[in-house]
C-alpha cells in the first residue's frame, strides 16, 4: 500500500475495484430474463368483484362433514343456543311487558298457566326448565375452566358428562315444582 501511495496509483486501484463490481452486476442484469407484466389501475367496484369471484372459486371447509361429534363442541354450541335462547325468550317478555302490561302482569300469566292442560303445562316447564338448567350448569363448568379446572381432555370429559347428569336431575326436579 505504501508504494502505491507514493506512486500515486490508489485512486486507480478503487476505480478498477469499482469498475469490476460494476461490470457483474451489469452482466447479471442482462442475464436475468425479464417478465413482462403489464399492469393496470382498476376501479374499486371492479377489483371487488374480482376478489368476489376468486373467493367463490375457493374450497369450503369440510368442518362438521369430516369430523366426528364430540362432547367438547357438541357442548359448546349447546350452551350458546340455550344462552341464546333463554335471552330471546327474557328479552321478548319483558318487551312484551312494557308494550301491553295488563296483558303480561303476573296475575295474567299465573291465570293463563292454570287454564291449561296438564301435558301441556309439563311440556312447557320441561321446554323451559332443560335449557336453563344446562346453562347454568355448564356456566360453572366454564367457570371451573376459568380457575384452571378440569382443562386436561379426560376432565373436560368428565366434566361435560357431570353438566348432562346434573342437567337431567335439575330439569326433573324443576319440572316437578
Amino acid at each position: 500500500m505504501i508504494s502505491s501511495r507514493a506512486l500515486g496509483l490508489t485512486p486507480t486501484f478503487r476505480q478498477a475495484v469499482v469498475a469490476h463490481k460494476s461490470s457483474h452486476s451489469l452482466i447479471l442484469r442482462t442475464a436475468v430474463a425479464k417478465r413482462g407484466v403489464q399492469t393496470q389501475s382498476l376501479p374499486p367496484s371492479a377489483a371487488e368483484k374480482i376478489l368476489n369471484e376468486q373467493r367463490l372459486k375457493r374450497p369450503s371447509s369440510p368442518h362438521f362433514t369430516i369430523y366426528q361429534p364430540q362432547l367438547t363442541w357438541l357442548g359448546s354450541i349447546a350452551n350458546r343456543v340455550t344462552g341464546a335462547g333463554l335471552s330471546v325468550l327474557m328479552y321478548g317478555y319483558c318487551i312484551g311487558y312494557l308494550v301491553a302490561p295488563e296483558t303480561f302482569a303476573s296475575a295474567n300469566v299465573i291465570e293463563l298457566a292454570a287454564s291449561m292442560p296438564e301435558a301441556v303445562k309439563i311440556a312447557g316447564k320441561t321446554i323451559l326448565a332443560a335449557p336453563f338448567a344446562f346453562h347454568s350448569w355448564n356456566g360453572i363448568r366454564h367457570l371451573g375452566w376459568d380457575m384452571t379446572k378440569f382443562i386436561t381432555l379426560k376432565g373436560a370429559y368428565q366434566s361435560g358428562y357431570a353438566v348432562l347428569a346434573a342437567t337431567a336431575v335439575s330439569t326433573v326436579a324443576l319440572v316437578l315444582m
